[in-house]
């Protein structure tokens, strides 16, 4: 029995792997998942150690997110303004696509959205179309780096976390 109970939280922490997908926390819910399983399961032989190494897995994540998607404007030619603008932008535009596509539409939603963000504060500061268009396109593209490594990050949580669930 405590194979299929295994198999199943195991399953059901790549269900929360799934939740990047609509934009949501997945890492931080796996790291609270792993958490109640500690809990419950008097067996459990992570320690303290284990969780301080998904928490830090988590806070990496999100700071490669944040910084790929601040700098990586930049490194294209756009502004500060422009690099702030797309963070906001893909927020406004993960909430605003959530509904569509069954909650899809988060994703492709925080992508244009961080494209126009930039974009739409580039061309208001005066700056060329193409050049507005080169720096949009860079901030687009490292979110969507960010994203990809939000996701390699909870798929190295649940590696390290098997260990801690199937029984030995």
């Amino acid at each position: 029995m405590s194979f299929v109970l295994a198999g199943f939280f195991l399953g059901f922490l790549g269900l929360l792997l799934t939740l990047h997908v609509f934009g949501l926390p997945a890492n931080w819910l796996i790291l609270a998942a792993m958490a109640a399983w500690g809990w419950l399961n008097p067996d459990f032989a992570g320690g303290l150690g284990f969780f301080a190494i998904l928490f830090a897995l988590c806070v990496l994540g999100e700071v490669v997110e944040f910084a790929a998607q601040v700098y990586g404007g930049r490194r294209y030619g756009g502004s500060r303004k422009g690099a702030w603008a797309a963070v906001i932008g893909a927020i406004i535009g993960g909430v605003l696509g959530a509904p569509f596509f069954f909650g899809l539409g988060a994703v492709p939603g925080s992508f244009l959205g961080a494209y126009l963000g930039s974009l739409l504060i580039e061309l208001g500061q005066g700056y060329p179309p193409a050049a507005a268009r080169r720096a949009a396109w860079g901030a687009m593209w490292n979110k969507v780096f960010g994203t990809v490594v939000k996701i390699c990050v909870g798929v190295w949580m649940i590696v390290l976390s098997f260990d801690m669930v199937w029984p030995g």
